[in-house]
């Protein structure tokens, strides 16, 4: 197998396309995919792991926010790793430690032990993803690679589909009595696959130009991380001692010696993670505050409704997999709408508007659904709003990244681009841990159990904050540039 390396070509020559290229791309599509269904799958079986793990309500949260967490802070330096070691290398290593990550999940016993292979299943994820970009652009030729990334859309809309109803049949089918375990083991022949298929057709690529890991501020974006996130989802269990507080205030400090940390780095020739010069961007300030926002929302969102469907209307799991698909095919409607109908490059900026605008008048039409169905509610009543907010962030989430990234530099685009993933990963972290502490907050319990007319509430409440993260999003995206860059731009 031909070993690709980042070497200068004539201008005028072009050299001949990787053989095993489309395979290649299988491969990295089925890694993708495994990622998606652990991001999602939890949501929907979080309330049966409890009630087989024990544990406290907190559980439920940790489940996706370790795994989020784990990926925002490994993705910083995921793909500096391939550059560093070998894209080909450090993709098996990723897909194996996952892949055995996810076992480890399946056969947990106690909640400790379940959310700490959860956090591994998030760095190893965070090994694995980067690699593949970075194979995609080195084995396809320009020609090709509109249709090579444009893979992505379907596969990754199909895999948010078939997630949620996936992850609630399989609880429900309980095969072999593994019940909520096979969520996870099902990973197993999908590791399996992305192992085989990278041995086989992945090739040799590295960087010439890799850069020395930033450890130091690695750490500090760690630190500044669980500042903030370990007292949001414990806080409310422990009563909110005054140290919750306090660590929660901290992070901001740890925050702000990360980003001289990283002007240091630069001024001293050093690899920083984050360029220093993008802080001073308007586009890039903007867009952490929109993205941080609007994915904060987003993800709390999809926990607090399956929390509601299950624990307040007693649905099963694969009934409340089923009661998200009209949200699934929204965000395929809207980004179908964004793309292949041109409205990104007819709208540019304000298509983020229109998309935010959508989200909040659904948010609020599920609000009037919870008021006028009452105890009544069923998958059927839920689906206008659901479908209309899914909509909202197709319009959304199609022209994000690459209206943001039109307000940088060329040269900073790679740092701007892995600093907005792990944003997003890291905003579904506090999501997760805000919206899902104000939920049970707001639950009541009795001597005789939670009170059902209760989870109602906390679902109001938690439409409510999501308005006013939409609200934030939509004020920040004002700062961002009108229109996105002609080029196209991989995520």
């Amino acid at each position: 197998m031909s070993a690709v390396v980042e070497t200068a070509t004539p201008p005028d020559t072009e050299p001949p396309a990787y053989r095993w290229r489309w395979a290649a791309l299988f491969t990295i599509l089925a890694a993708e995919v495994m990622d998606l269904l652990d991001a999602l799958v939890t949501t929907i079986a979080g309330p049966s792991i409890r009630a087989d793990v024990g544990g406290s309500e907190s559980l439920i949260q940790w489940l996706g926010a370790s795994y989020t967490l784990a990926m925002a802070v490994g993705l910083i330096t995921g793909g500096r790793l391939g550059d560093l070691f070998g894209r080909k290398r450090m993709f098996m290593i990723g897909a194996a430690g996952f892949t055995a990550a996810s076992v480890l999940c399946a056969v947990s016993t106690s909640p400790e032990v379940l959310v700490a292979a959860r956090v591994l299943q998030g760095l190893f994820g965070a090994v694995l993803l980067p690699q593949g970009l970075g194979i995609i652009k080195e084995v396809f030729p320009p020609k090709e690679m509109g249709a090579a990334f444009g893979a992505f859309g379907p596969v990754m809309g199909l895999s948010a589909v078939a997630g949620p109803i996936l992850a609630g049949w399989l609880v429900d089918a309980d095969f072999w009595g593994t019940g909520w375990r096979m969520i996870f083991l099902i990973n197993l022949p999908l590791g399996l696959l992305a192992l085989l298929g990278a041995a086989k057709f992945l090739p040799e690529s590295r960087s010439a130009h890799a850069s020395r890991l930033d450890l130091t501020g690695v750490g500090l974006v760690t630190g500044g991380a669980l500042l903030l996130l370990y007292p949001l989802v414990q806080g409310r269990e422990l009563g909110w001692p005054a140290w919750t507080f306090a660590m929660m205030a901290a992070c901001l400090p740890v925050f702000a010696l990360f980003v001289r940390q990283q002007a240091r780095r630069s001024r001293g020739g050093g690899d920083p993670l984050v360029e220093p010069s993008l802080f001073r961007k308007r586009a890039f300030t903007g867009g952490l505050v929109a993205g941080l926002a609007f994915f904060s929302g987003m993800i709390g969102f999809g926990l607090a409704f399956s929390l509601y469907v299950q624990l307040g209307l007693g649905f099963s799991p694969l009934k409340a997999g089923l009661a998200s698909v009209p949200q699934s095919l929204g965000i395929m409607v809207g980004f179908v709408l964004a793309s292949a109908a041109g409205l990104t490059r007819k709208l540019g900026r304000r298509l983020l508007h229109v998309g935010l605008t959508v989200m909040a008048a659904a948010t609020i039409g599920f609000v009037i659904t919870l008021e006028l169905a009452g105890t009544d509610v069923t998958p059927w009543r839920l689906a206008p709003a659901l479908g209309a907010f899914g909509i909202g962030m197709g319009l959304v989430m199609a022209p994000f990244f690459d209206i943001i990234l039109a307000g940088v530099q060329p040269h900073e685009t790679g740092s701007a681009s892995g600093t907005l993933t792990a944003v997003q990963q890291l905003g579904g972290a506090v999501g997760i841990a805000l919206l899902g502490t104000l939920f049970f907050n707001t639950v009541r319990f009795g001597q005789s159990g939670p009170d059902q007319a209760s989870f109602a509430d906390a679902m109001r409440l938690v439409l409510w904050v999501e308005v006013a993260l939409l609200a934030v999003t939509f004020a920040a995206a004002f700062l961002l540039p009108r229109q996105a860059r002609e080029e196209e731009h991989a995520h």
